[in-house]
């Protein structure tokens, strides 16, 4: 629940703060619906790169 209070609040303030990133987005959506979760320290940079990866995918 964390993740979707901090993706909208920042969200929020980005698209107040720079007006211009409304024509670089697709639909309304300025972050992915998907997240990451894991403990700091237990998961290693390829697994992060991976997941950024598909992240950039879709």
């Amino acid at each position: 629940m964390l993740q979707i209070v901090i993706k909208g609040v920042s969200s929020r303030r980005l698209r107040q703060e720079f007006p211009e990133t409304r024509n670089l987005l697709c639909g309304d959506s300025f972050w992915s619906p998907s997240y990451f979760l894991a403990p700091s320290g237990q998961v290693s940079l390829d697994a992060l790169k991976e997941y950024v990866d598909s992240q950039l995918e879709k």
